[in-house]
């Protein structure tokens, strides 16, 4: 039986669950993102571990963190795998923007000794293992793993996510011109907005009045601007619909691993606009929706461009792009063949 830990549960470990369980055994145990809870969550993760020890085969957690600790320590005294899927926060360190893993001194030596520990390391981008971080100059250049660990010796294997590209398919629907979505949790946090891009979408949105923008998923976000139409969270169905009824998708992070959103927008034909952090360009691949710098004067030529371009073209290509290079079951496949190997 494979023991699945997670810091919280989301689309993400949802996705996994629904990928793994058909084909072995598998069981979640959620931890916690509350530090008052936190020494209660330990001594509880640890009888858990205890008790399915018999019948455990492996570790597999979403995230290096306070809940991968102990599964790590587990798989080392017990000799099974422990295999850690690196995220986005976990591998980077960005005090500037309150964001990452390795800006706070308990969570960084928890992230440190998981990542050190543990059998497998599996990214979901290129970018979490080692990058050389420009979008924000005011943000320090050296980001991903193997520039924050400098001794890191555990084997790594990025496996980019997938989606059902069954599901998230365009409807060629009719889709109102100058409308733009974005989608992101959490967002009434002014720093967990920053780290979204909102400031740089806020900005965007009084510059073009005439254009209608949508920020799904924080119904307690708060935007000055009449132009901006905010909405809690979705379901996939609800999600399906508004991603068919925009034009453009926007993703300008500050820092990101490998964001669901912008996959499943494209592969429902929005056009993509999108930083130069984590997986973002790999995704998009055409590199004239790709914001190299966090600038608003960047930004608007980027748009101001996209005039003379054939946006159904555009359309289509977002939509190829997701269903031959990002699809469910590419990643399925690979994270069965690691957790099937002894």
């Amino acid at each position: 039986m494979i023991i699945y830990t997670y810091p919280v549960r989301t689309a993400f470990t949802d996705r996994d669950m629904e990928m793994i369980s058909p084909e072995l055994e598998i069981k979640s145990l959620e931890f916690t993102q509350s530090p008052i809870a936190l020494p209660f969550y330990f001594i509880l993760q640890f009888f858990q571990l205890l008790w399915f020890l018999p019948n455990t085969s492996q570790y597999l957690c979403f995230f290096g963190g306070y809940h991968s600790v102990l599964p790590t320590w587990f798989g080392k005294a017990f000799g099974k795998k422990c295999v850690i899927q690196a995220g986005g926060t976990d591998c980077v360190n960005m005090p500037e923007i309150g964001y990452g893993n390795f800006r706070k001194k308990w969570l960084r030596k928890a992230t440190i000794y998981s990542f050190k520990n543990c059998s497998l390391i599996l990214p979901v981008a290129h970018a979490l293992v080692k990058q050389d971080y420009s979008y924000d100059p005011t943000i320090s250049p050296k980001q991903g793993l193997l520039n924050l660990i400098s001794d890191l010796k555990t084997p790594i294997q990025v496996i980019p996510n997938g989606f059902d590209i069954d599901f998230w398919k365009d409807y060629s629907k009719d889709r109102e011109s100058k409308t733009f979505i974005s989608v992101a949790t959490g967002t009434s946090n002014p720093s967990r907005a920053k780290v979204k891009g909102y400031d740089l979408i806020e900005q965007l949105a009084a510059k073009y009045p005439e254009s209608k923008f949508t920020l799904v998923g924080d119904p307690f976000y708060r935007s000055a601007n009449p132009n901006v139409n905010v909405i809690g969270k979705q379901t996939p169905t609800e999600l399906l619909d508004l991603y068919n009824s925009h034009q453009f998708y926007l993703q300008l992070s500050t820092s990101e691993g490998f964001p669901n959103s912008l996959g499943e927008a494209m592969a429902c034909g929005c056009i993509p606009i999108g930083s130069a952090v984590g997986a973002i360009p790999e995704i998009i691949e055409n590199e004239h929706l790709v914001l190299r710098q966090k600038n608003i004067d960047n930004l608007i030529q980027l748009i101001h461009k996209l005039k003379n371009q054939d946006l159904t073209k555009l359309q289509q290509e977002a939509e190829m792009q997701i269903r031959q290079n990002f699809n469910f079951n590419k990643r399925k496949e690979s994270l069965l063949k690691i957790l099937r190997q002894n």
